[in-house]
C-alpha cells in the first residue's frame, strides 16, 4: 500500500525531502563517472576502509559500511577526527581507502583528518555535494552527491545522495550486477516512498517523552538518521539502536509511552526485527512497522535491502516535517543549529 499523496510543500524542507528521487536520478545518470572513479582505486592494497563523517553523513557511512564489509570483505573502521584535530595524532594509513562524506565539505577536523589521511598514503574519496569546497580539494578523488542546494537545516535529499553515491561506488568496485539494477530503481522507488502516509505515528509522537528507532543490518543507518530529525526538528529526545541490541540495556527505557519505529528489511535480519516487534508489544511498547507482511505503515512493498534502507528515509523525512509543523514547530530552523556546523 502506498498511501496518499502528498500535501502541498510549505516549508524548505519539505520541498527538499519530495525531490530525493529526482536527486537520485541525477546522482545515477553519472553512473560513467563513478565507475570511472571505481577503477582508479587500487582495492589490492588495501587492507582496511576507513570512513569519516558527522550526524546525517556519519549515517550515511554506515550503510557503506556494511556495504563495503559485505561487497569487498574489507573490515572497516569510522574514524574519529579529534585524534588527529583535538589529539593530534597521526594515523597509519598507507595503502587504506579513506572515505569521507559531507554535505558542505567545510568542518575543519574532516578537513584536516582527510589530509592526514592522503599524506598517511590512504586513497582518499571525498563524497561531497559542494564540488568547490576545502573537502574536495583535499582528496584525491570527488565523487559530487549533485544534490543540489539545500536550505533547511536539516538535510534530506543529501542524506539519501549520500547514500546512494557510496552504493554505487561500491558496486563499480565489486562489479554486484544485481546491486546495480536495484539502485536503477531507487529513484523511482524514492517517489513512491515519498508518497506514503506515516501519520498514524504522529499523535504517538506528539506526546512522546522519548522515542526509539531500530533496524538492523542495513536498517541500522536509517534508524540512526531518523531519530536525529526526530531529536533536531522534532525535539524528541530519541536515540537509534540495532535490534540486536536494544534487547539489552536500552530495553529498560522502553515504556507504553515510548514509541518505537522499526526498520524492517527483506533479508535475513528481517526475522530477528519481526521477533523484537513480537516481544516489545508483548509488553504493552507501542511499536509501528515499516515493511515485511506485518508492516503496519504504509509501504511500497519489500525490495533490495541496500535501497530499501535508503527509500524509508523518504516518508520519514514527510512525517517528521509535517509533525514540526503541526507543533508550531519551524523545520527549516530549529534553534541552536545551523547548516555547517565546524568543528575542529
Amino acid at each position: 500500500m502506498t498511501g496518499t499523496p502528498a500535501a502541498p510543500v510549505t516549508s524548505a524542507m519539505a520541498r527538499e525531502a519530495a525531490t530525493c528521487g529526482e536527486a537520485a536520478a541525477r546522482l545515477l545518470a553519472s553512473r560513467p563517472a563513478i565507475h570511472a572513479l571505481a577503477g582508479r582505486l587500487d582495492t589490492g592494497r588495501a587492507r582496511v576502509a576507513v570512513i569519516c563523517g558527522r550526524g546525517s553523513s556519519g549515517h550515511a557511512g554506515v550503510h557503506l559500511r556494511y556495504l563495503i564489509e559485505t561487497r569487498l570483505g574489507l573490515p572497516v573502521s569510522m574514524t574519529a577526527p579529534s585524534v588527529i584535530t583535538a589529539l593530534q595524532r597521526p594515523l597509519k594509513l598507507d595503502g587504506a581507502l579513506f572515505i569521507v562524506i559531507s554535505q558542505s565539505g567545510a568542518s575543519p577536523d574532516i578537513i584536516a583528518a582527510t589530509r592526514m589521511a592522503r599524506t598517511a598514503g590512504a586513497q582518499t574519496i571525498a563524497l561531497v555535494n559542494a564540488e568547490d569546497s576545502p573537502l574536495a580539494n583535499a582528496a584525491d578523488h570527488i565523487l559530487p552527491l549533485l544534490a543540489g542546494a539545500e536550505r533547511a537545516v536539516a538535510a534530506t535529499k543529501s542524506v539519501t545522495s549520500s547514500m546512494m553515491a557510496g552504493a554505487l561506488l561500491v558496486a563499480g568496485l565489486s562489479g554486484d550486477a544485481e546491486l546495480m539494477t536495484a539502485l536503477e530503481r531507487l529513484p523511482a522507488r524514492l517517489d513512491l516512498a515519498h508518497a506514503c502516509d506515516w501519520t498514524a505515528l504522529a499523535p504517538a509522537l506528539a506526546k512522546a517523552p522519548s522515542a526509539c528507532i531500530t533496524g538492523r543490518g542495513f536498517g541500522l543507518a536509517p534508524a540512526r538518521e531518523i531519530a536525529l530529525k526526530l531529536t533536531e526538528v522534532l525535539r524528541i529526545p530519541a536515540l537509534g539502536y540495532s535490534a540486536a541490541e536494544l534487547l539489552h540495556g536500552p530495553r529498560a527505557a522502553l515504556s507504553s509511552q515510548t514509541p518505537v519505529l522499526a526498520i524492517r528489511l527483506y533479508d535475513r535480519t528481517g526475522m530477528d526485527v519481526d521477533n523484537l516487534v513480537t516481544r516489545l508489544r508483548g509488553d504493552g511498547v507501542p511499536v509501528f512497522v515499516c515493511g515485511g507482511r506485518s508492516g503496519d505503515l504504509p509501504w511500497i512493498g519489500d525490495d533490495d535491502p541496500v535501497t530499501d534502507a535508503i527509500a524509508m528515509l523518504a516518508p520519514a523525512y514527510r512525517l517528521i516535517e509535517a509533525a514540526a509543523r503541526a507543533k508550531g514547530l519551524d523545520p527549516d530552523h530549529p534553534p541552536h543549529l545551523s547548516k555547517v556546523t565546524r568543528t575542529l
